[in-house]
């Protein structure tokens, strides 16, 4: 079964975009446009990857997913879904000097991919949050 990916991007270009070559490499594409969505998808979908656009509705909309997401309130209602890599799209760079990275407290994703986005760049960071997972359970189930 094809693994699942959380697509959250509001630019329908971009969703094409990035959607043709996870689908063209075997994985399941769900595309939300806003945060909420996102946020309902995640619990729908228990996705193996999020693809998590900065700025989505609001400049920080993006930010604000991943922090609840990530939330580390045991109670939280997306608690049993915090384990779920987030690799975060980002133009940031491309249009500031400004430079940020993955950090539990203040921005907790796991990695970041630059925009535009080079496939082949995209794929290699999207197999390395993945499959750690998937060689871990296959592991576990011999």
């Amino acid at each position: 079964m094809a693994q699942k990916i959380l697509l959250v991007e509001d630019n329908p270009d971009m969703v094409v975009a990035l959607r043709m070559p996870l689908e063209a490499s075997g994985y399941q594409v769900f595309v939300a446009a806003s945060g909420q969505d996102a946020l309902r998808l995640v619990q729908e979908l228990d996705p193996a990857l999020i693809l998590l656009d900065v700025m989505l509705e609001t400049s920080t909309a993006g930010f604000q997913v991943s922090l609840q997401l990530r939330s580390p309130d045991p109670k939280s209602q997306y608690a049993a879904y915090r384990h779920i890599p987030i690799l975060m799209l980002t133009a940031i760079h491309t249009t500031t000097s400004l430079r940020f990275g993955p950090d539990e407290a203040y921005l907790p994703v796991d990695d970041f991919v630059d925009k535009p986005v080079d496939p082949d760049v995209l794929l290699e960071k999207v197999r390395a949050l993945i499959e750690p997972a998937d060689l871990e359970a296959d592991h576990l189930t011999e």
